[in-house]
């Protein structure tokens, strides 16, 4: 069993890690700044035109009614464009604007060569270490993502 200053460490690297990317990110960003779960919905529905509210939610494990409100945004904002879905008039589908497809193709631009950037100004050691942990780390999120679907 690991020991519990390892796994608060592991969690705190991992959670400082983000949120120093956002970070440095934001500072070259133009146009309206978006909340970390404005992002996600945005790659979410990038990669799955078309998707479902409540798809995206469950995805996302967020609550509907969380996933509407940042769909009302996004939509206000021109990132997202809502359409009636034509098997069901009541549900609605979600498809990235084109202003959105550019923000998120330079936003994961950026992100990777910062991250490349600070990946080569380590040790091979360390990078041989990062490259090793992860299998580890996708398994780790598996199981977080199996125990939200599990709680619905």
């Amino acid at each position: 069993m690991p020991e519990p200053v390892f796994t608060d460490d592991l969690a705190a690297a991992l959670a400082g890690t983000q949120r120093l990317i956002r970070r440095r990110l934001r500072q070259g960003l133009t146009g309206p700044r978006l909340r970390g779960a404005q992002v996600e919905l945005l790659r979410l529905v990038a990669a799955n035109p078309g998707l479902r509210v409540s798809a995206a939610a469950k995805e996302l494990c967020l609550a509907g009614n969380s996933v509407s409100t940042l769909v009302n945004q996004l939509v206000a904002a021109g990132l997202l464009h809502r359409e009636v879905d034509p098997a069901d008039r009541r549900a609605a589908l979600l498809l990235p604007t084109p202003e959105a497809a550019e923000r998120l193709a330079a936003w994961e631009a950026n992100r990777n060569a910062l991250v490349r950037e600070q990946v080569e100004g380590l040790s091979a050691v360390d990078q041989a270490a990062l490259a090793a942990a992860l299998p580890a780390l996708r398994r780790l999120a598996a199981g977080l993502r199996g125990q939200d679907e599990g709680e619905d």
